[in-house]
């Protein structure tokens, strides 16, 4: 890799961090709405699959080994708790998303590949690891997991996408 690729995801991973404090949570659910699928969105639309994985790959790294990177501060527990799901579905989500986003960068093809990739591959996840970790049947996993998320989720595709095009034209020299 070069310096130019290693900086690149050095500040994806950075912008994984930060934007997983901009939080709140919700009252009927143990995840919260946060900005960092927005962050990975936007690593995914920048960064070829590879680097994407490592860039998810470094910040749930990080949080495993107790640094304060995820939402709320959390460490290993947020990972074997009822949203650790979410955490280990981002990994081939949003590498699947770098994958498909296709050249030339293109607005509508980024958020509708988050919207028909990413997204469900990261609810299943939680939804998974809610249902076996809470106890919980489907429709009640449905209702934390899932619908509470969704509106602001393709909003976030949706404004990572805009960014994620600019910036990739940018950097191609466009």
């Amino acid at each position: 890799m070069q310096v130019r690729d290693l900086t690149k995801m050095a500040m994806c991973v950075a912008l994984c961090c930060v934007t997983a404090y901009i939080a709140f949570p919700l009252p009927f659910t143990p995840g919260y709405v946060t900005a960092l699928t927005f962050a990975m969105s936007l690593s995914a639309y920048l960064l070829p699959p590879r680097q994407t994985f490592m860039v998810i790959l470094i910040y749930i790294v990080m949080g495993a080994v107790g640094l304060p990177v995820f939402a709320n501060g959390e460490g290993l527990s947020r990972l074997v708790g009822p949203v650790g799901g979410f955490y280990f579905a981002w990994l081939p989500a949003y590498a699947l998303l770098s994958l498909a986003k296709g050249s030339p960068p293109s607005l509508k093809r980024y958020a509708l590949m988050n919207i028909l990739i990413a997204m469900p591959i990261t609810y299943a996840g939680g939804l998974a690891s809610m249902m076996i970790v809470l106890d919980v049947g489907l429709w009640q996993a449905m209702t934390m997991a899932v619908l509470p998320y969704i509106f602001g989720d393709v909003l976030k595709a949706t404004v990572a996408a805009v960014l994620g095009v600019k910036l990739q034209k940018i950097l191609e020299g466009r």
